[in-house]
């Protein structure tokens, strides 16, 4: 610790400005210098990925997406949103835009996400006889429904701070209300990092949000407690790195447009998020003519895992039939299972069929 006497000659105010740098400039030397794996300039570094970047949108003009990005919705259909409990959603598309109808249910993404930028735009109803949090309410979480940006249409309506627009919603209040009129067009950008968990389920790393309303940054990479809640604040559960993004049904016909994700870190193949109905479809006992035959089971978390070889796998979906590991090069595809009764297997390699029993 640094202790800071302030010379004589000094004023109070001057004293107190002092220690806080003389307190800073000790922290930051205490800390870590990050190690960077290459040297400057290094001419053999990889050039970045050229991409086209996308358009700004007006109150009557919609904007584009980076040609790098996930659409989740550009007006034209719901294909990457489902009910929570991945049947069709009954929000529905009006003069372009993705409307909440009140009393429906949240909405998920059919792709999971991990790390990532988002870009959404929503509108208040024009005419909204509520006040506080029951005008114009809706949310955007990450984590499927564990961390809230809040959407309230705050224009002048008052409401507890964190729970305002733009709001980390009952941890982080927004910086500034950078909020436009109901009705009106807003934008959130915002970086989402999840977070991590060890093996045995305590935290590592907690989730991250920075936010951008209107173009104004309203939450500068805070760090959140746990999942969001209207009452308390519940501790960090171990969950999967990727999943879901959803939209909040807050009995509020709050609407949407322009909804696109960059991923953000290492490329990898797209995950989705299947519900419990098509995973327990493929729960069961496969074999084969040599060795153990394979068992598919789902985990704590509901992901699907494959038991063979004296290894248990976790599988992740990369479509409604097809799904990989991460730790070995380990494919099964159940395509045929209701044809045939057939589970493909593919080790590095070709492919094994495995009937079920």
């Amino acid at each position: 610790m640094t202790h800071c006497y302030p010379p004589r000659f000094l004023t109070l105010r001057r004293s107190a400005v002092l220690c806080v740098l003389l307190s800073l400039l000790t922290a930051l030397h205490a800390g870590k210098v990050p190690e960077l794996t290459t040297m400057s300039h290094d001419r053999n570094q990889a050039a970045p990925e050229v991409i086209t970047p996308g358009t700004v949108s007006t109150q009557n003009q919609v904007g584009t997406a980076p040609s790098d990005a996930v659409v989740l919705f550009d007006g034209n259909d719901l294909n990457a949103w489902v009910d929570m409990e991945g049947a069709p959603t009954e929000w529905v598309i009006r003069d372009g835009a993705l409307e909440c109808v009140p009393d429906s249910g949240y909405i998920r993404t059919l792709q999971s996400f991990g790390d990532c930028q988002l870009h959404i735009e929503w509108a208040t109803p024009t005419d909204s006889p509520g006040s506080s949090q029951g005008r114009g309410n809706s949310g955007v979480f990450f984590g499927l429904t564990q961390y809230e940006v809040q959407v309230l249409d705050s224009y002048n309506n008052a409401t507890y701070a964190d729970g305002s627009a733009s709001s980390v919603y009952g941890q982080y209040a927004p910086l500034v209300n950078a909020s436009k009129g109901p009705g009106e067009w807003q934008t959130y950008d915002i970086l989402y990092t999840a977070p991590r968990f060890k093996a045995n389920g305590e935290l590592k790393s907690p989730a991250r949000l920075t936010v951008f309303h209107n173009g104004v940054l309203t939450q500068n990479d805070v760090a959140l407690t746990g999942p969001t809640a209207w009452i308390g604040r519940p501790p960090y559960v171990a969950h999967p790195e990727k999943l879901p993004i959803a939209l909040q049904d807050h009995g509020n016909p709050v609407r949407y447009r322009n909804i696109w994700v960059r991923e953000l870190g290492p490329k990898d193949k797209p995950e989705f998020y299947l519900s419990d109905a098509i995973l327990d479809k493929y729960v069961g006992n496969y074999s084969k003519d040599w060795g153990d035959g394979v068992e598919v089971l789902r985990d704590s978390h509901g992901r699907l895992t494959l038991k063979m070889a004296g290894a248990v796998l976790t599988m992740y979906a990369e479509s409604e039939t097809r799904f990989f590991a991460k730790t070995t090069d380990v494919l099964a595809d159940f395509s045929e299972l209701e044809s045939r009764g057939v589970l493909k297997v593919s080790v590095g390699d070709g492919w094994m069929e495995m009937p079920r029993h």
